[in-house]
């Protein structure tokens, strides 16, 4: 199962500004890794694949749908989980949050899947307390699991354990790389979490630099750094 992705010869400019400029890029893999300084366009490139921003010019599409034209029938195929839990966090509790996702569902089918997901991720003694007494951990793995439950068929995580110490990182990642049955790309600046990828891309100044086996694209960043 590959993610299906293909931009050519994209830029994208924001007030004026140049975030990407004449990117080309396919991917291919189940799991890939975007890393690249702050700054670098990243996450602007993450943020193209659903729709969140819109290129300037050039083309892109997932799973041959084009996100500027439409934005809905990509969004269903396509779950986002961003850095901020706070910014997709939208119910006063977890269970609540969870069902939100699963508009469309029968009230027993709606329930009997926030159970099940409230219990993959652990927060099922939790599930009808207040969210802003959840930890930053928590709130992640709520984020995480309200993208997962309306069942996409690909994932992006723009910087989702840039927030948390290093016991909930590793449990996000590891969620991400070892359970997720879908595939994946993952922005971060953690490099262990790019190196367990299957791909890694290096973007730079609005282009991308390099891409290919992670071990090789992280050395090609590390020179970039020195």
């Amino acid at each position: 199962m590959s993610p299906d992705v293909e931009l050519r010869s994209v830029t994208l400019r924001v007030e004026e500004r140049t975030i990407l400029d004449d990117v080309s890029l396919r991917l291919t893999a189940r799991r890939t890794a975007v890393i690249g300084a702050n700054g670098s366009g990243k996450s602007s490139l993450a943020r193209l694949l659903n729709g969140l921003y819109v290129a300037t010019t050039g083309t892109v599409r997932v799973a041959g749908m084009d996100p500027s034209r439409d934005p809905r029938a990509v969004r269903r195929h396509v779950g986002f989980v961003f850095a901020d839990p706070e910014a997709q966090i939208l119910m006063p509790t977890p269970a609540e949050d969870l069902a939100l996702s699963l508009r469309g569902l029968t009230p027993r089918e709606r329930d009997e899947r926030v159970e099940a997901a409230l219990a993959l991720c652990g927060l099922d003694a939790l599930r009808d307390a207040p969210v802003s007494e959840l930890s930053g951990g928590q709130k992640q793995l709520l984020a995480l699991t309200s993208v997962l439950i309306a069942r996409p068929a690909l994932v992006i995580a723009d910087e989702p354990t840039t927030r948390l110490d290093l016991r909930n990182g590793r449990r996000i990642g590891d969620a991400l790389l070892e359970e997720l049955d879908v595939p994946l790309i993952l922005v971060t600046h953690d490099l262990d979490l790019a190196r367990r990828c299957d791909e890694a891309v290096l973007v730079e100044r609005g282009r991308v630099h390099a891409q290919g086996a992670p071990d090789d694209v992280i050395a090609d960043y590390l020179q970039l750094c020195a």
